[in-house]
């Protein structure tokens, strides 16, 4: 009968004393014929980017090989000519005219309308610019406008770096409000006051109440200057909005987007000439942390200055439903805290005007 276990035995000493060989054996090697390393390639530690690509229309098929640029070359690279490449690239109409010729060969009446540009006179000065720096050719005189095929790939690859720079846009447009802070809080104003953008917190609570929805809300003051506004509403949806490019959840889009500031409550301060909503709240808060019940989860994102510190994270489990916003407004802008009394003689009037929502403050 075999014995298995002293098998196993004889063949892992067997192992260790194969592996005891190979040490020796590398550590031999190495002594008499160290590696080499290229140091060139190590100094550059900013690293490099490496890319390929394909494009297939059904007129070409455009293909990048791998490649690879260097870090520090690409920081080296002339700011004047990038400025202008930029600067061309980044005028809409023309960007527009691009993107059609992509997609197909168009002629210069089928580029008027199906650009909506009224008259080829308004096309013509953005094709000569085009034309002239080598990003439009053109089949014949009077002929359908397209792509080089050698400019296609950089285009897209703009556009795709450009996608991933689309969120700052939201992040420039509250910077604005920071910049801008009379237009929201009246101008003239020696000491801004913070309960505006607590009021603007709870317009959308009483939203969510006249939509039938939410019952209680409870307001808490903590010891940092910050305060929490919790409702037991539905909670902001999370997923994301269907036409928007990035893909972010909802919340982010509520929190951080400007252009969608119709579809939200807004506050008007005293001598203020914009309203205050929810994004404004964000970008005049130090800090500001979202809280959404719903689906059986908790999630929750974190931001400063409105911009976000982390994604939308699922940090739980629940059966209750609601949201809570804790923001702490920025001391660079209001220089007086909450005031309590303040907080109960407003929440008193809330529950006058709406008897069936409970309101607390803690």
């Amino acid at each position: 009968m075999r014995d298995y276990g002293t098998e196993l035995d004889a063949m892992q000493a067997q192992l260790n004393e194969l592996q005891q060989l190979v040490r020796q054996f590398m550590h031999t090697k190495n002594e008499t014929n160290p590696i080499k390393v290229d140091t060139s390639e190590v100094a550059d530690e900013s690293g490099g980017l490496f890319y390929s690509g394909q494009y297939r229309s059904e007129r070409s098929d455009y293909r990048w090989e791998p490649q690879e640029r260097r870090v520090s070359q690409l920081l080296q690279v002339d700011g004047d000519k990038v400025a202008k490449i930029l600067a061309a690239l980044g005028h809409k109409q023309r960007l527009d005219i691009l993107r059609s010729v992509l997609q197909e060969p168009l002629t210069g009446p089928e580029l008027v309308e199906r650009l909506n540009m009224g008259t080829t006179g308004q096309l013509y000065h953005h094709m000569k610019a085009l034309l002239g720096a080598d990003l439009l050719v053109q089949e014949e005189r009077g002929g359908a406008y397209s792509l080089p095929g050698r400019r296609a790939l950089p285009l897209l690859l703009l556009l795709a770096a450009a996608s991933d720079l689309l969120d700052t846009t939201d992040y420039m447009d509250m910077s604005e409000a920071r910049n801008n802070v009379d237009a929201y809080l009246g101008k003239g104003q020696d000491r801004y006051d913070p309960h505006h953008l607590l009021w603007a917190v709870l317009e959308n609570c009483i939203l969510e109440h006249q939509a039938g929805h939410c019952s209680e809300v409870s307001l808490f003051l903590h010891g940092d200057g910050s305060i929490t506004v919790a409702d037991n509403g539905r909670g902001i949806p999370v997923q994301a909005l269907a036409d928007h490019d990035q893909g972010h959840p909802r919340v982010q889009t509520v929190l951080t987007d400007m252009s969608r500031l119709s579809a939200s409550a807004s506050v008007l301060a005293p001598g203020g000439e914009k309203g205050i909503r929810m994004p404004v709240v964000n970008a005049l808060s130090l800090k500001l942390s979202v809280e959404i019940r719903r689906d059986g989860r908790v999630f929750q994102q974190h931001y400063k200055h409105g911009i976000p510190q982390t994604g939308l994270l699922t940090v739980g489990v629940t059966q209750e439903t609601g949201t809570s916003i804790t923001f702490m407004p920025d001391r660079d802008i209001f220089d007086k805290p909450f005031d309590r009394s303040i907080l109960r003689e407003h929440c008193l009037e809330i529950a006058r005007a709406y008897p069936d929502l409970r309101i607390e403050v803690y």
